[in-house]
């Protein structure tokens, strides 16, 4: 039992990076934006690219490598964010909103099959592989590496909270979640405030590809397709929108995802998932965190 609840909450953790985009963005100007699974997707390629740079380097010092290609992938994913916010959504942010979903469809493909033609199809093998001696905890078998990648979650959703909550940036992305033209015209720049939203959740969505590849070991350029399903489904089980929410989602989801596997088999993981959110939606539409809005007419 206790392995099964560190396992689900060591994945529940990534979940919860690349679902807080999600949820980031959705807050904020309303948008599903589909692409995001592909820059956690991105995130991975381009840690692999800056390892593969530092060459020997990786083979002494993997775990302290790693951490510093960590922060510069979020540098990277972080502006491929703000581009894809420039060049495909703000053009449209006027428009009806299946415009914008169909763009956030298109620019996901996008992504991914720019990858495809530039790193290759075949999966690539991380440089840095993060497995170990394992120490039991409360029954459960823990590695160290394991505990780096879940305190280094557990830091970005901590200090990401602080800002959303504590600084004045965060009192502007609240301002223009609650009703953006009024917050415009008390002086607020909202479309610098929605960059700055756009950076920080694609930040973390590359942090999360980075820290999968290290853990998991493989690459591809579909990865990001369920990964980007499973965030979307953390951040609805939570209450999208809503910070907090989404993070305890991330978690209910990997929670659930270890318990499916162990009691159904890991094929029946997915459908468990799924299936969960489907029932639980029914009776809780709003998600675990989430108030309901009424719309303004």
């Amino acid at each position: 039992m206790s392995q099964l609840i560190w396992n689900g909450l060591f994945v529940g953790s990534f979940y919860a990076l690349v679902a807080l985009g999600y949820s980031m963005v959705y807050g904020i100007i309303k948008l599903l934006n589909f692409a995001h699974g592909d820059l956690y997707m991105l995130g991975g390629f381009a840690g692999f690219a800056m390892l593969g740079a530092v060459g020997g380097m990786v083979k002494s010092q993997s775990l302290l490598v790693l951490l510093a290609v960590l922060v510069l992938t979020m540098t990277v994913t972080g502006l491929t964010g703000v581009a894809l916010e420039r060049v495909a959504y703000r053009p449209l942010r006027s428009a009806p909103r299946l415009s914008l979903l169909i763009t956030a469809v298109g620019a996901s493909f996008a992504l991914e099959y720019g990858t495809r033609i530039v790193a290759g199809p075949d999966p690539k093998v991380y440089q840095v592989r993060l497995d170990g001696d394992t120490f039991s905890v409360l029954g459960a078998r823990v590695s160290p590496q394991q505990l780096v990648l879940m305190g280094v979650s557990i830091a970005l959703m901590v200090a990401l909270n602080a800002l959303v909550m504590r600084s004045r940036q965060g009192r502007a992305m609240r301002a223009i979640a609650l009703d953006p033209k009024a917050a415009l015209l008390m002086g607020i720049n909202v479309d610098r405030v929605i960059s700055q939203t756009f950076f920080i959740g694609s930040a973390l969505a590359g942090a999360a590809g980075v820290m999968a590849g290290g853990y998991y070991g493989k690459i591809d350029f579909l990865m990001g397709f369920v990964i980007g399903l499973k965030a979307f489904t953390a951040a609805v089980i939570g209450g999208i929108g809503n910070l907090q929410g989404t993070m305890l989602g991330g978690l209910v989801l990997g929670l659930l995802e270890s318990f499916g596997t162990h009691w159904l088999g890991g094929q029946w993981r997915d459908v468990f998932a799924f299936g969960f959110l489907i029932l639980f939606l029914t009776v809780r539409p709003t998600g675990l965190l989430g108030e309901r809005v009424t719309e303004r007419v």
